[in-house]
């Protein structure tokens, strides 16, 4: 088994390996880092990745592009229809109020949510790790947005669950990159802890968080982002410019057309790369649209210009995560800048200014969370064991720099304990442990009214540390419902919902009017709600004495951060906020004379627009038909490429180097046969089945195998020849060392086969070549061994009677003796 990172981007997704010797980014089926999140329907066949990207131009109503923006959200959302309408493909409501995209394929109308459009592009992949480690991938981490909600969450685990993978932690982009950032960061000293503010622009977002960096652990202070805020923002406002510049100047309106909208849209993206490295930038695209050449330019401040609201918006995230963290400008130790959408450098000029420093471009921008979820795989996986690097001063920046030879010797160093670190399954790592932060409030309520530890109602306040898990002592005589909810709205990304999910706790069976129940709370890896357990506590008599725990009082609450490797942060929370005592193993009975008698109670849960067990069955079951039919898709492609290769080959052979092996009737007739079979390829056979093109394939090779035969026999009975005369000739020089009655044996059976290979020769030769040979190259070998056989067999019995002869005559001489 092998785990792996996954970076799931708006456009692209990358793929990252965790090995003992470092993180490695894995190459699709065109050798290329990076594939484009695309999933594409053909008439029979889906295409995805690269191939679906190359199908979006063509076919722009049956390709599914940036799937990520539809996770997990309403149809009827504020902001999401004017991102539905940059959409060529077909999108509908579905019963529940989500999103559902209408698309033809095999001859139907077929209709998909995005989560099972998400699970296709993670099963896709799976199938490219599989292909390059050569070996079975279940295990992984995968990279999510910090402000995706706990639906969006649940959805990602869902897709993950149609595509066959086990996910051990949701990851959040900065925090992976953070993660990434410092995985061979050495200069951590134990005195004082590492500021480091990480600005990732995506192609549809903006995320900023700050890591603090300390000896062998990284914090997340504080987390802050813009969701509609990315590259393509910067894109759109090119489209729009040029698009209006087209109306005026050659009348033709882009808007109007899908395929020239998605031709422009890759254009301006373009554009947008060129203007980072210069100062102005042309764009001309032939046949834009109604058949005319389209040309235009703009420079990079007429760019910024235009783009002025969304440059003065990537401020707002930026003082929010500084506000939130509490720290000051002096504290920050540097500024790293990565994302697809960070390489504008009026971007660079903003950062610059609010954080008093440049930022730094020290890490790969795009493959930085593909790498950190690698790596935080390797953490929770059991097959892998991280540790802190201990022998990073053998790596490149220590020994390396170093003059003489000592730079050879670190290499040496470190590729010999990189190798005793791969047989014992280490992960080396300056970091080896990881502690995120909330990025949005929840708070808990019952029928009784609100659940908190705190003042503000908040259960896990926003820039608490997860995963953590919180008990809940409550007071009841009955079943009861709790709710989660996020506590400020607008905090959330297009005015969400705020209700998360309902659980029902009970039927509790209990003798007295009022009992008390435990209630335990996780908000796990994943920052997902979940209500754990709940369990009934009662008081029996007993005539037993037991005691307090003296370290427990009435008043005390644990509040402990939790990390990776992990002490559970518990509180305890009452109806009216008054804590009792915890649990503990161990512990005395807080009461004298009584026992404590626990009873489980059941918890069922209710998720707000969650998909259901029964669905994701259905969308597991319907991936696996998907895949049988791409599979099978591509197994007839394969022969029918075949039989066109087979028919070029073969006319050219005909014609060539089988000229001589086939007789004028032949030749016509193959000739004839292939022109045919070419003809139907290319008209009638075009969509065929399988089995019509393997038995095309024998027709053919039914008339040539003959004529192939022949021509390759010939070579074949040459070399046999040779083999059977080198054979006689080194046979009879064995032979004459035999005894005379064996020399004569060895040498008649030489002599057989000599005059048996040249009445065959000759009678060959006598034959043209169009016709079968007289004699096969097989039955030359057969008839050399033989040869070598009876040859071998003769040697041995007179070898054995020597033998014996010089024992007897041993035996003589010792009884003379």
């Amino acid at each position: 088994m092998s785990v792996v990172g996954l970076d799931i981007g708006n456009e692209n997704c990358i793929i990252a390996v965790a090995k003992q010797r470092g993180i490695d980014v894995l190459l699709n089926d065109e050798s290329k880092r990076e594939t484009p999140a695309a999933v594409s329907f053909g008439e029979k066949q889906r295409f995805i990745g690269s191939a679906g990207a190359a199908s979006a131009t063509m076919n722009p109503r049956s390709t599914i592009l940036q799937v990520k923006r539809l996770i997990g959200r309403k149809f009827n959302e504020p902001g999401l229809e004017k991102e539905l309408k940059l959409f060529p493909f077909e999108t509908f409501e579905s019963p529940d109020g989500g999103i559902l995209i209408r698309l033809q394929f095999m001859g139907e109308v077929h209709e998909f949510t995005p989560v099972q459009i998400l699970g296709m592009l993670l099963s896709h992949l799976k199938q490219i790790a599989e292909k390059n480690l050569e070996m079975p991938v279940s295990e992984c981490v995968i990279g999510i947005p910090s402000y995706f909600t706990d639906l969006q969450r649940r959805a990602y685990l869902d897709a993950a669950a149609i595509a066959g993978l086990k996910p051990l932690r949701l990851l959040h982009d900065c925090t992976a990159t953070a993660l990434g950032y410092g995985i061979y960061k050495t200069d951590i000293s134990n005195s004082s802890p590492v500021y480091t503010v990480f600005v990732d622009i995506g192609h549809c977002d903006t995320q900023i968080c700050i890591a603090l960096f300390e000896t062998g652990q990284m914090k997340i202070i504080s987390h802050a982002f813009d969701c509609s805020l990315g590259g393509r923002d910067f894109d759109e406002v090119l489209f729009n410019h040029f698009a209006s510049q087209f109306k005026e100047r050659y009348n033709i309106d882009v808007f109007t057309n899908i395929k020239a909208s998605v031709r422009l849209r890759a254009s301006c993206e373009k554009l947008k790369k060129v203007l980072s490295a210069n100062a102005e930038a042309p764009l001309n695209i032939e046949c834009l649209m109604d058949e005319k050449d389209v040309r235009g330019l703009i420079k990079r401040e007429e760019f910024e210009k235009l783009s002025s609201d969304l440059l003065e918006r990537i401020t707002v995230p930026c003082r929010k995560v500084l506000a939130d963290s509490g720290l000051t400008l002096d504290k920050i130790n540097s500024v790293e800048l990565v994302g697809s959408g960070s390489r504008i450098p009026a971007i660079t000029r903003i950062l610059a200014s609010i954080f008093n420093r440049e930022p730094s471009r020290t890490i790969n921008a795009s493959e930085c969370v593909a790498r950190g979820c690698a790596l935080q795989c390797a953490m929770l996986s059991p097959i892998f064991r991280v540790r802190e690097s201990d022998y990073y001063w053998f790596h490149f920046p220590a020994l390396q720099a170093c003059p003489g030879g000592w730079s050879f010797l670190g290499e040496v160093i470190s590729n010999l304990l990189a190798s005793v670190l791969e047989r014992k399954g280490i992960v080396s790592s300056v970091i080896t442990e990881v502690q995120d932060s909330l990025p949005l409030s929840i708070g808990f309520s019952s029928d009784k009214g609100p659940v908190c530890t705190l003042s503000n109602g908040v259960l896990f306040p926003k820039g608490h540390p997860f995963p953590s898990v919180k008990i809940l002592t409550l007071h009841r005589t009955n079943m009861f419902n709790m709710e989660a909810f996020y506590v400020n709205s607008n905090e959330l990304p297009s005015k969400l919902s705020p209700q998360i999910n309902t659980f029902t706790v009970g039927p509790i069976q209990c003798h007295i009017n009022m009992a008390k129940v435990k209630v335990r709370v996780q908000l796990n890896l994943h920052g997902i709600v979940k209500l754990d357990s709940a369990v009934l506590i009662e008081d029996q008599l007993d005539n037993s004495v037991t005691t307090n725990d003296p370290h427990l009082t009435s008043e005390e609450v644990e509040d402990k951060s939790d990390r990776i490797s992990s002490v559970e942060n518990i509180a305890q929370v009452s109806d009216n906020s008054q804590s009792e005592p915890p649990s503990c193993p161990g512990a005395g009975v807080a009461r004298r004379g009584k026992a404590v008698k626990r009873l489980e109670i059941p918890i069922s849960e209710s998720v707000c627009d969650g998909m259901k067990r029964d669905k994701i069955a259905k969308a597991e079951e319907k991936e696996r038909w998907l895949m049988q039919q791409d599979l099978k898709m591509e197994q007839t492609k394969d022969k029918k490429n075949a039989l066109e290769s087979y028919v070029y080959e073969m006319r050219d052979k005909i014609l060539n180097a089988y000229r001589s092996f086939a007789n004028e009737s032949d030749r016509e007739e193959i000739s004839r046969k292939l022109q045919q079979t070419e003809d139907w390829l290319y008209e009638d056979g075009m969509d065929e089945t399988e089995n019509v093109y393997v038995e095309k394939l024998e027709d053919l090779k039914k008339l040539v195998d003959p004529i192939e035969n022949r021509y390759k026999d010939e070579e074949a009975r040459v070399q046999a020849a040779k083999d059977l005369l080198k054979c006689i000739e080194d046979y009879r020089k064995a032979a004459a060392s035999l005894s005379s009655i064996k020399k004569d044996a060895v040498t008649d059976e030489c002599n057989k086969a000599e005059r048996w290979l040249q009445e065959k020769s000759q009678q060959q030769d006598s034959l043209p070549k169009d016709v079968d040979p007289m004699v096969w190259s097989c039955e030359i070998k057969r008839k050399a061994e033989a040869l070598e056989a009876t040859c071998k067999y003769m040697i041995r019995s007179n070898a054995s009677r020597d033998d014996m002869n010089v024992t007897d005559q041993g035996d003589k001489s010792d009884g003379m003796q």
